[in-house]
């Protein structure tokens, strides 16, 4: 991109041959979004993403001056694994990528609450590389300092994080857990502590990692996010979710069960 001439760039999310072939500006989720960019003179084009288009979808991106990118890193089965290495080749090539998916690896997955839990929003938060670790610390922990929660390192929609507490003591194997999947519609479910373990390997590979910290009872509260435009805080969102608050008697399919809308708030809000 130069200061002279916009710039060409793609919008990016998963979809399949025919909404490829389909996909205009205006027939999609991210229509909004190709309209604010054409009002800056932008030329944005959609560009949908499967496995076994990627190098169509390549050959697409090396046409042009930069990509957004909107696909969850884990869905369906799925995972980034064949389209990150491919935006990491076009970047290579001077494609603009955001974002890129080395910086997801240090800010978008769940190692950074590790890495930062010394400053002001951290908590006693652990974390787990092998499995030898994460047996010889994650029970005794469990035992010492009541409900804990833990976080695969790349997920969304609240797989693969859950809220672990302990039933009968002492802790051991074949002692009952109380476990809780913070993806929408789960229920606590007892089970032995061995066997929730050994479901949480899989977390550890492929370089991957188990983010275990404290359950908050203050959860129930909501959650609080703070938007940034660069370094200046330009607002907040407040929602009352409901992952790993148990469902009411009604179900988690009832409606008192689904989270509410965030409710957005100007950085100016004494409450934040």
């Amino acid at each position: 991109m130069t200061t002279n001439e916009p710039g060409k760039i793609a919008l990016l999310w998963r979809g399949d041959r025919q909404t490829r072939q389909e996909a205009t500006a205006s027939n999609n989720r991210l229509y909004r979004i190709f309209e604010s960019l054409e009002a800056l003179g932008i030329q944005a084009e959609p560009a949908v993403y499967a496995d076994d288009m990627v190098d169509e979808v390549r050959d697409q991106l090396l046409k042009l001056d930069g990509v957004l990118v909107w696909v969850d890193p884990i869905s369906d089965g799925l995972n980034r694994t064949v389209l990150d290495a491919m935006l990491r080749d076009v970047a290579s090539k001077g494609v603009w990528v955001s974002t890129h998916p080395n910086v997801v690896l240090k800010m978008g997955v769940k190692e950074v609450l590790f890495r930062s839990k010394h400053l002001g929003w951290g908590t006693d938060t652990r974390l787990y590389r092998t499995v030898q670790e994460f047996s010889a610390e994650f029970p005794q922990r469990l035992q010492s300092d009541g409900p804990r929660v833990l976080k695969q390192n790349r997920g969304n929609g609240g797989q693969g994080v859950w809220k672990v507490e302990l039933v009968s003591a002492p802790v051991h194997d074949e002692a009952i857990v109380r476990v809780l999947h913070a993806r929408k519609g789960s229920i606590p479910t007892e089970m032995l502590l061995g066997e929730f373990m050994t479901h949480c390997e899989e977390y550890l590979t492929d370089n991957g990692c188990i983010i275990d910290q404290p359950f908050q009872l203050r959860l129930p509260e909501g959650m609080i996010r703070c938007y940034m435009s660069a370094d200046k805080v330009i607002g907040f969102g407040h929602q009352l979710i409901k992952a790993l608050v148990p469902p009411p008697p009604e179900g988690p399919d009832s409606p008192t069960a689904q989270p509410v809308p965030r409710i957005m708030h100007p950085a100016s809000a004494p409450a934040f």
